[in-house]
């Protein structure tokens, strides 16, 4: 008994698309395929979007979901699924759109209500699920309704409020409802009508005036507002203009409020009733008459300087009977100043100000423009000095100059000059400042500033003021004498040198080693100095530099030289003498123990080496113990083409063929018996051996 799914389908009688209201079928179909003729038993399970909404057992390939009336809440994706012996398959998902939706349901809590009251709506669609979209609609006759609408997420009904308001008689109501189905957005029919009669709870004010067509200025003007009520608890009755609320009373049927007319009062009057929530107004338009018009004052002269007489005089157009007042006005009132229409005053710069004058009649008081008045005092001599303090500028940098007039009234007017050049013209109230920024070396140009206000005076002028121009350090040098190297002892020369720069100038000289210290410092009046170092050591050794500054607050730093201090001559001398003499002497005695060694077994030759060092030692010994004298003695070697000279080690002490000579010598003696400065000659003969080589 072996079966096999082919393929599960759904359908819908009789379309996809079902009106509300109409029967619809949900058919599942299971086509299988069966190796012999046998019953098998279908599980069948419907669902829609994604829960069971039916289910049935059965022998047959097909089920069938009834719906008698399909309602817009059946619209969704269903599907089916077959179950047997274990095997389980399903169809594809369909969609079903119930078209259209059910009829609503309106009620109304009252069925007659008073003006300002509210009416408690209910709107049900039945059968539909939510979301849901309500509309209430409020029907006046001849009139457009007026439509309330409400979002239901999770219920199929909504309630509402609706206000009644004044003028509302007889009121009908309906609702619809809406949904969004497939993107598009579907509606219901209209519910069914509620009718809803109205009733006034008091009357539409009444509002009076008297002389309401002749109103004049100094009229008293009497309002009267009232209005008649079912019940007079919890009334209230307001009399306003222009949104300002004049007089109001509670519990009463009527308002009475009067006023002496101005021009002020002419506009549009409103009597408001209120009761609950129920409002009714009445209106009127008031004009009131001009009975004079506003007065004028005027003035000798606007500006002018203290010590003046300033007139001051009111006056009303074609209108003398009037009672006058001149004040002055202030940030904390009115200053009385006379009651008249005219006022002479000598002024001082404290009358300053506005003045206005009133006018007077019957009981109505009107003010003129107010009159400004300005009192000068003159300016004194203005100073004109740098911002920074000290007349004087960097080259290269902007000059600020800063002018001040210590008294005059303001607006004060400066005037900067530099040389016979206007330069700038600002308005200010006590000072004002200048920005130069074309400062030149060697520029000779003066400044001075000019200072005045609206006094008759005329303009004042600064004393001249002259600005040095700094001419910053652009480079230092530093130099040495001797360069390099420097004896022990000795004196050094340091010159640091600027080649452009302004006095004074400010000379630092440094030597760095581990660190660095500080040799000489020196302000000077030009633009090089000389520093002697009297006696230099070894720690004088190491980098030198020097520094300059001036007033341009800029330190310029000398490339570093370098200076080392090495041995004096007479040390050099000294050292050599305590090394070298030892040496030579020591030299010298191995010569001559080695001549003499060669020698060695001739003692005529050691005799006249014997003669010989007798007679240099006597010389020296003479020359030593006389004082100084000396005494010259000479010897003459005949035979100068040949050398003595000694034989190799190897050859032995043997000599050669030798020839004896003779050879004159002469030799100075010291005679005690003699003056000093007297010679005598002796001649010795000695034998000396002459070698061939």
């Amino acid at each position: 008994q072996a079966f096999t799914f082919n393929k599960v389908e759904i359908k819908v009688q009789p379309s996809v698309k079902v009106k509300n209201g109409a029967p619809m079928s949900i058919v599942c179909h299971a086509d299988i395929s069966k190796s012999t003729d046998f019953q098998l038993k279908h599980n069948f399970t419907i669902f829609k979007d994604h829960k069971l909404v039916f289910t049935t057992v059965s022998n047959k390939g097909d089920a069938q979901y009834e719906i008698p009336r399909a309602r817009s809440s059946d619209t969704g994706d269903y599907k089916c699924t077959v179950e047997a012996n274990g095997k389980k398959k399903s169809s594809n998902p369909l969609h079903v759109w119930v078209t259209g939706m059910t009829k609503p349901i309106l009620t109304a809590d009252k069925k007659q209500v008073f003006e300002g009251e509210v009416v408690k709506l209910r709107c049900e669609l039945p059968e539909e699920e939510p979301p849901l979209y309500f509309y209430f609609r409020k029907i006046k006759m001849n009139s457009t309704p007026q439509e309330t609408r409400v979002n239901e997420r999770h219920r199929n009904f909504s309630v509402v409020e609706i206000s009644v308001e004044e003028g509302d008689n007889i009121l009908q109501f309906d609702c619809f409802g809406g949904r969004h189905v497939n993107s598009e957005f579907e509606t219901s029919e209209y519910s069914n009508k509620t009718l809803v009669t109205v009733k006034e709870p008091f009357t539409k004010p009444t509002l009076s005036v008297k002389h309401s067509r002749n109103v004049t200025e100094g009229d008293r003007i009497q309002f009267e507002c009232s209005a008649v009520a079912a019940k007079m608890h919890d009334i209230e009755i307001i009399l306003q203009k222009n949104k300002t609320i004049l007089k109001s009373v509670r519990d009463e049927k009527l308002l009475k409020y009067s006023a002496v007319a101005t021009l002020e009062d002419s506009g549009e009057y409103v009597c408001k009733v209120e009761q609950g929530g129920a409002s009714k107004t009445t209106k009127i338009n008031i004009v009131v008459s001009e009975l004079f018009p506003k007065p004028i004052l005027a003035a000798s002269m606007s500006k002018l300087d203290e010590n003046k007489e300033l007139t001051l005089n009111c006056s009303i157009s074609g209108f003398r009977k009037a009672n006058f007042s001149i004040l002055r006005k202030n940030s904390n009132g009115d200053t009385w100043l006379k009651n008249s229409r005219n006022l002479t005053i000598r002024v001082n710069v404290n009358d300053t100000g506005s003045y206005i004058c009133k006018a007077e009649v019957k009981g109505i008081v009107k003010e003129s423009k107010p009159v400004r008045i300005y009192v000068y005092a003159p300016v004194s001599k203005p100073t004109l000095s740098a911002v920074s303090g000290l007349p004087e500028v960097v080259l290269g940098k902007p000059l600020w100059l800063i002018c001040r007039s210590a008294m005059g009234t303001p607006p004060i007017t400066f005037t900067f000059y530099s040389g016979n050049e206007t330069k700038k013209i600002v308005t200010n109230d006590t000072y004002a400042t200048f920005l130069d920024e074309n400062t030149r070396q060697n520029d000779k140009r003066a400044y001075k500033c000019g200072a005045r206000n609206n006094h008759s005076s005329g303009m004042k002028t600064s004393n001249i003021l002259n600005i040095t121009v700094i001419v910053p350090i652009r480079t230092a040098t530093l130099g040495s004498v001797p360069y390099g190297e420097v004896e022990d002892g000795s004196e050094a020369a340091f010159l640091c040198s600027v080649n452009e720069g302004s006095w004074p100038i400010h000379f630092r000289i440094f030597r760095k080693t581990d660190r660095e210290v500080l040799l000489f410092d020196k302000r000077a009046n030009a633009d090089r100095v000389l520093w002697r170092k009297e006696a230099m050591n070894r720690q004088d050794t190491g980098t030198y530099y020097c520094t300059a500054s001036n007033r341009a607050n800029v330190d310029v730093k000398s490339h570093p030289i370098t200076i080392s201090v090495v041995l004096a001559s007479w040390q050099k001398g000294v050292i050599a003498a305590f090394v070298l003499i030892p040496i030579a002497g020591a030299v010298a005695l191995i010569l001559w123990w080695f001549f003499c060694k060669k020698k060695k077994g001739n003692e005529w030759f050691l005799s006249i080496c014997s003669a010989l060092a007798t007679n240099l030692t006597s010389e020296k010994l003479t020359r030593q113990h006389n004082d100084g004298d000396y005494y010259s003695g000479s010897s003459y070697i005949e035979d100068s083409e040949d050398h003595m000279k000694s034989t190799d080690e190897s050859k032995g002490p043997e000599l050669e063929s030798a020839e004896v000579e003779y050879t004159e010598v002469e030799v100075s003696t010291l005679d005690p018996h003699r003056a000093p400065g007297q010679k005598g000659t002796e001649t010795v003969y000695s034998e000396i051996r002459k070698a061939n080589n």
